[in-house]
């Protein structure tokens, strides 16, 4: 089964140590812009922010970017992508945005924090799954419809729209791997006289 791994939604975590406040920002990206945006939008944001440091991960050319942003180097960029491999997420970008509180943390616990750190980002986006799936639509008649539902669920599949006129038209998405199996139990319960139209395919949340 085709699938990955990414952030939901944008969102925002906290984190505060030795009076520096670190603000923990993610966001699903689908390109270098979208990544670079989104960024740009965090530091226009947080303008009086001692550092804004990211990192983004893309499906699309197996892309991987981070910044230091003045943090020094190898403290803050690549920790923040460090946790976003070993979490297996693409398609996301991460911005640490940090407020000095005048303590100094050292290398080591400038590590530490960006790494937890985008570990919060992460957890305020929320981790989902992405399916590959086929976009689905099957017409069939109202005493096959009254089963067709079930048979959607059994298979990890979910409708997206329904039309009632003298017939029932479902449009519904499986998972791709699913689809040869759904098909052999509705050629069963039909008796061969329905099919599934296959109209095209996507990414969506499993």
């Amino acid at each position: 089964m085709e699938s990955y791994r990414t952030v939901r939604k944008e969102g925002c975590g906290e984190y505060e140590v030795k009076r520096s406040r670190f603000l923990c920002y993610a966001a699903p990206v689908r390109s270098q812009d979208e990544a670079a945006a989104f960024i740009a939008s965090i530091k226009q944001k947080h303008w009086d922010a001692r550092h804004n440091c990211s990192a983004y991960i893309l499906r699309e050319g197996g892309v991987k970017r981070f910044s230091d942003d003045g943090e020094p180097q190898g403290t803050a960029g690549m920790p923040i992508l460090d946790v976003l491999e070993k979490s297996e997420v693409t398609d996301v970008c991460v911005v640490i945005t940090r407020y000095f509180g005048g303590i100094l943390l050292g290398a080591g616990g400038l590590v530490r924090v960006y790494s937890h750190s985008a570990a919060l980002a992460l957890e305020a986006g929320e981790i989902i799954t992405m399916v590959k799936c086929a976009e689905c639509e099957l017409t069939c008649d109202y005493t096959l419809y009254g089963r067709i539902p079930a048979l959607i669920a059994e298979h990890a599949g979910k409708e997206s729209g329904t039309d009632f006129t003298d017939s029932v038209t479902v449009r519904f998405r499986l998972p791709e791997d699913e689809v040869d199996a759904f098909q052999a139990q509705l050629t069963e319960y039909s008796s061969g006289r329905y099919s599934v139209d296959l109209l095209g395919s996507g990414f969506y949340e499993s």
